[in-house]
């Protein structure tokens, strides 16, 4: 993987490829809007999903990050549920951080009901702390993050952090249809009943219209930060 790439401003880890746009497919539209250069990196191929094939994933991903307009996509290929945190493994989301430098990297927070979130949210907080250890993957230069931030995809919980994604919630809605394996409930003997199928989509909305609800707006997404917020006075943006 080359070192010449150019940053990112923000780099988003999921377990599986619709994970980023459960979570924080608004966000991420509303800072590629902004002009803000977005990664996405999906750990597996989710190849043990109940619907779908790894190929119709990876097309679907793609039209997703299309629609989000995000800088750049990019599958790791480790294991559905292998996500044992192996040094091999943390050696590889480590190189993807150092390899694009980015200001801000988002993983799934780490209670879950889904096993590979909550491994996932482990494994990136395990790299984070590595890409800025000088003398780990020497061939690389260090990367110190100053923000790591978690998103919801099943579970939430009260969120430090609330983005209005009203105006760009029309866009989260087209990425997640871009996704109809796992939402729409196919046809046929080999289609699965599962929890995605079963008006999924619909209460993402409800959660995010009820966070929103919290400052008095249609839309937003949550996020939870285990580092205390530093100001440097009241009413002035996070340093």
């Amino acid at each position: 993987m080359s070192t010449s790439v150019e940053p990112l401003d923000i780099l988003v880890f999921g377990a599986h490829a619709d994970d980023a746009e459960i979570g924080m497919a608004g966000t991420i539209a509303k800072h590629t809007a902004a002009g803000m250069r977005v990664g996405l990196c999906d750990l597996t191929q989710a190849e043990l999903s109940s619907n779908g094939t790894v190929e119709l994933r990876l097309q679907e991903a793609d039209a997703a990050a299309r629609v989000l307009g995000v800088a750049m996509r990019i599958n790791l290929g480790l294991p559905d549920r292998g996500l044992f945190g192996t040094p091999e493994q943390i050696a590889a989301v480590t190189e993807l951080i150092r390899t694009y430098a980015p200001k801000m990297v988002f993983a799934p927070h780490w209670e879950d009901r889904h096993p590979d979130h909550v491994a996932c949210s482990k494994l990136v907080q395990e790299a984070v702390f590595n890409a800025k250890l000088r003398r780990y993957m020497p061939d690389k230069p260090a990367v110190s993050l100053p923000e790591l931030y978690f998103y919801y995809i099943n579970d939430w919980t009260t969120p430090d952090v609330l983005v209005d994604v009203t105006d760009h919630y029309a866009l989260k809605q087209q990425a997640l249809g871009c996704y109809r394996s796992q939402f729409i409930k196919a046809e046929g003997d080999d289609a699965a009943p599962t929890p995605l199928n079963q008006g999924y989509i619909e209460r993402v909305q409800a959660r995010d219209a009820l966070l929103g609800q919290a400052r008095l707006i249609p839309y937003a997404e949550g996020f939870t930060v285990k580092t205390p917020y530093l100001v440097h006075l009241f009413g002035a943006s996070r340093s």
